[in-house]
Order: C-alpha cells, then structure tokens, then sequence
C-alpha cells in the first residue's frame, strides 16, 4: 500500500504525521500501530520485528509526506522540485546521468534532478543503507515512462505530483530476487 499526501506542514510536525500514515497503511493490514514495536537495524533502516513479512519505508520533505508498506524490501523518496546544487552532482551522479543533465533543455533540469536523485534514495533506504552507499554507482536513465538502471532484482516506480512540483519514487525488491 501506497500513500502520497501533500500537505504543507510545520518540520516538527513532519515526522508524526508520516507515522500517522504508517498507522493508516497498518490498519489495512489488520495491525494496530500502537501495539506495534519498531525497531532500527544496524544502519537505522526500521522494521517491525512481530511482522518479520511486512516492510515499511516513510519520507517527507517540503509540503509532501509518503509511506509504503509491502510484503517485499521497499524504500520511499519523495522531494519538491526546487533548484538542484550542482555540486550534488559531481559525487552522486554517474557520467551518463550527468550528461544527461547537460543535454536536457534548462526548464526540464530541475525535474530530472530530481527524478534521479529520489531514485538514488529509495533503492539506499530500501537496501537499508543511506547515502552512505556510493550513489553515483547506481544508474538511471529513462526511455518513455519506463525507469532504465543497472541494479538487478529491483523494481522502480515514479510518481509526479501537482504536475511535477513534486517527485516520489519507489523501490521494490522484486518477487524473484527476495530472500
């Protein structure tokens, strides 16, 4: 289960409400929230240790909080479209991906920053590992609507929200490749 809300809040208040849609995306599974123990792996990654089946991922940022709740390993990145930093782009972007940047028009860069990099993110939350992990190693391309990488036994999908102010994307492990 997947949910997307926009709703412009306060940062504190970023955090409780994310878990107010983990508490919704639990529901329909039959768990109440307030029962359920969360733990953190070694990385911080969180987990439910009495529903070793279920997993989980939550972002929020800048008017957008999401939550994902799965029978695979997901994560969840979601961010408003604002201007990127280049210099983001040096350490976490491969040479393809940054000179697709180059050659995409001016008033599309923003966008496909952004694209890539909540990608970037949603396959180091879903891994567990954060950015930690050498994020230019992980490539991304598109061709139409369909998400091109070089991580096996992954599954991607993208939403853009508000006619791309926003951009959440997911990652999955997919049914053949899970432990």
């Amino acid at each position: 289960m997947l949910i997307i809300s926009l709703k412009e809040l306060p940062h504190k208040e970023q955090h409780d409400y994310a878990h107010r849609l983990l508490e919704v995306c639990l529901k329909k599974r039959g768990i109440d929230y307030s029962r359920a123990s969360i733990q953190y792996g070694k990385q911080g990654k969180p987990f439910l240790p009495d529903y070793p089946e279920l997993h989980y991922n939550l972002t929020h940022a800048d008017g957008i909080t999401a939550c994902i709740v799965s029978d695979r390993e997901c994560g969840i990145d979601g961010e408003k479209v604002r201007p990127y930093r280049p210099n983001v782009l040096k350490r976490a972007f491969s040479d393809a991906e940054r000179e697709m940047l180059e050659n995409a028009p001016e008033s599309e860069r923003d966008m496909l920053f952004f694209r890539l990099w909540t990608l970037k993110e949603s396959y180091v939350k879903a891994i567990g590992i954060g950015i930690s992990y050498p994020l230019s190693k992980v490539e991304f391309s598109f061709e139409g609507d369909e998400i091109i990488t070089n991580i096996k036994g992954w599954s991607f999908k993208q939403y853009l929200p508000q006619m791309g102010k926003y951009a959440v994307s997911v990652c999955l492990r997919e049914q053949s490749a899970a432990l």
